[in-house]
């Protein structure tokens, strides 16, 4: 974390509660909806695609694609924002950074269909989140998007499937939102218990650990 972080980026109602040993990139990662005007670096940008591109895939094929827009690009900008669904707009419009997640249907060292693309291209994502989690950052995805407009704006091939709309930046002043999403932006954040969703055995059965 940087020496940088602030208690605005970080609220205490929204450090993940968990195992001790958790990474504080982890116990930091959120998904704010109010994001500041400060900029994001050429070279942060840099730093967290090129964090994504570590990531583990199967045959090491690294399906995934990205298409970026930043805000010192107003006309690119406008173009992905306007693929977003009104909702999204409203409050991701505030975001220094939007990208789209893209992945190949198909093994490019076979070009038979690639059963984990979206698998992997959701992991290269969460390394991506991670990373910029380290670095006082915070990224948002969203299914709240034209993807056949998107796929139109951007010429994306057929043989390429759309994953996500995500927005990049610095968390900001929740006052700011729209009324509506001002409660969930402060609302403790929870999970299931590993009960519900680690099992071992037979389904359902949770694992003793």
């Amino acid at each position: 974390m940087n020496d940088s972080t602030t208690a605005l980026e970080y609220p205490a109602n929204k450090l993940a509660i968990g195992h001790a040993r958790m990474l504080d990139a982890i116990r930091h990662r959120w998904s704010p909806r109010a994001y500041s005007d400060r900029a994001v670096t050429s070279d942060d940008l840099t730093a967290l695609f090129d964090a994504a591109s570590w990531s583990a895939s199967c045959f090491g094929e690294e399906p995934w694609r990205f298409i970026v827009a930043s805000k010192d690009k107003i006309e690119e900008y406008q173009k992905m924002l306007g693929c977003l669904v009104e909702f999204n707009q409203s409050w991701a419009k505030n975001a220094p950074v939007l990208f789209l997640t893209v992945t190949s249907k198909n093994f490019a060292h076979n070009n038979k269909p690639n059963g984990y693309a979206m698998h992997d291209v959701g992991m290269a994502l969460a390394t991506l989140m991670i990373q910029a989690s380290s670095m006082g950052m915070h990224a948002h995805a969203m299914g709240g998007f034209d993807r056949d407009k998107a796929r139109s704006t951007y010429n994306i091939p057929e043989d390429y499937d759309l994953g996500a709309a995500v927005a990049v930046g610095y968390v900001g002043d929740h006052t700011l939102l729209p009324e509506g999403m001002q409660k969930t932006e402060l609302a403790p954040r929870k999970r299931k218990p590993l009960s519900e969703t680690l099992f071992s055995g037979t389904w359902a059965n949770p694992a003793a650990l």
